[in-house]
């Protein structure tokens, strides 16, 4: 009797489907927030628990220590690193194996409180054919995917000395075929757009401000809001929020009141601004420093902003972030303070839904959805998974006992941890 070949050829039918299914949906990482640059992931089948022994696909050494969250595209991991007293460009394979990597420039010096952060602490970016990587002493250069240089500048000898008390973190944006960066310190306060391919400036502006002190210094990184029709660029920094037209550096909006919230209140000197503004189509999440005020405002805004202006859909007095940057999801906002007080407020009315204290440490990495979770990273390694929602419901604490600033990055599965001693893959693998 001739055996049947159905069965088998309907099982691999099946894999295959399987196989097909799981790559749709798989997702690139480009830059540091994301694809969208949110910090939302749709992939699916991403752990929330993980140890030596449990879901650790792998872990690589790093040369040195950095901070600057990975980029991922196909199958390769861009990240920054020291190395002695340079400063690199590593490619990594997904499967944990060195490519290769690229000295960017010299001088390794570590920045802040605690040693919290050094010159390799800029995200690079990735459009997956090339790969742009900027260091605090002001090195800029472009590599194709095997390594080799396509371009480099070094921004400190074209737009003048960084002047920041505690370096220069601010990552580079990459927006279709433009990168854009703010260079906001005590010596300048430009915002630039280059041109991918060449490294040419394109435009450059002035954005002045009545900011003194400390709060010239900014470490937050550009975004850029699009709904699909309409887009344009937001810089946070020396006291104001603004939007830019992406064609010519226009200014279109400028959202004020943030150092001080009101008239009545002592101005802050040092309110130096870290978290970044989340731009999502309906609303623009605009935090500040030091437990300060945190605005949610409608991005159709035009002109300055005060206050209890039309455009602002909200304003609460305190609760903003300090480093971590704002996520939302599904109607909720999620703020994750220094000490790791997890705020969720309603993305239409800004009231509470929740506060609670996670894990105690210092927070430095942004908060990410993926697969029905969200991930919060503190400065200790302890990574707290929560459930997404108007209650607080804690799904899993894992801890590989290693200092962690970088967010973390969810891509083809996976998650990937940049520690200041190994890069973790976390998944199947």
């Amino acid at each position: 009797m001739k055996q049947s070949t159905r069965v088998p050829s309907l099982l691999a039918f099946s894999l295959l489907f399987t196989a097909w299914s799981s790559r749709a949906v798989a997702d690139n990482w480009p830059q540091w927030r994301g694809p969208h640059n949110d910090g939302i992931s749709v992939e699916k089948n991403i752990p929330a628990e993980w140890s030596d022994a449990k879901n650790l696909a792998w872990k690589l050494p790093m040369p040195g220590i950095g901070s600057s969250t990975p980029a991922v595209w196909g199958d390769r991991i861009f990240l920054t690193s020291a190395d002695g007293n340079d400063l690199e460009l590593l490619c990594i394979s997904t499967e944990g194996k060195e490519l290769w990597k690229q000295k960017l420039g010299g001088g390794v010096k570590k920045e802040g409180p605690r040693d919290e952060a050094n010159n390799a602490s800029a995200s690079p970016s990735t459009d997956g054919k090339h790969v742009w990587a900027l260091v605090g002493t002001g090195e800029f250069a472009c590599f194709d995917f095997e390594g080799k240089e396509v371009w480099r500048f070094n921004a400190q000898e074209r737009y003048g000395k960084f002047r920041t008390q505690w370096g220069t973190h601010t990552s580079p944006l990459l927006y279709k075929d433009r990168l854009f960066l703010q260079l906001l310190h005590g010596g300048a306060q430009w915002v630039i757009a280059l041109d991918k391919a060449t490294g040419q400036e394109v435009w450059k502006i002035n954005r002045p401000s009545d900011g003194r002190a400390e709060c010239h210094d900014s470490y937050a990184s550009p975004s850029v809001w699009d709904n699909g029709k309409d887009a344009y660029l937001v810089v946070h920094g020396n006291d104001y929020t603004t939007a830019h037209d992406l064609k010519d550096g226009s200014e279109i909006w400028r959202l004020g009141d943030l150092n001080p919230p009101t008239p009545k209140q002592r101005y802050n000197t040092t309110l130096r601004l870290v978290s970044s503004p989340l731009t999502t189509p309906d609303l623009v999440v605009v935090p500040t420093a030091k437990k300060g005020v945190v605005v949610g405002l409608k991005p159709d805004a035009k002109g300055l902003v005060h206050a209890g202006s039309e455009y602002e859909q909200w304003r609460l007095p305190d609760g903003t972030p300090d480093v971590p940057s704002p996520l939302l999801h599904d109607g909720l906002v999620y703020l994750c303070g220094e000490n790791g007080e997890l705020k969720v407020l309603d993305a239409k009315s800004g009231q509470v839904a929740y506060a609670q204290q996670l894990h105690r440490s210092r927070y430095r990495a942004s908060p990410v959805y993926a697969d029905g979770k969200i991930y919060l990273t503190a400065r200790d390694g302890t990574v707290t998974v929560v459930k997404p929602g108007r209650k607080f419901e804690e799904l899993a604490t894992n801890n590989l006992r290693e200092d962690i600033t970088a967010s973390p990055v969810v891509s083809n599965g996976r998650i990937y941890l940049r520690g200041w001693s190994n890069l973790y893959a976390i998944g199947q693998k």
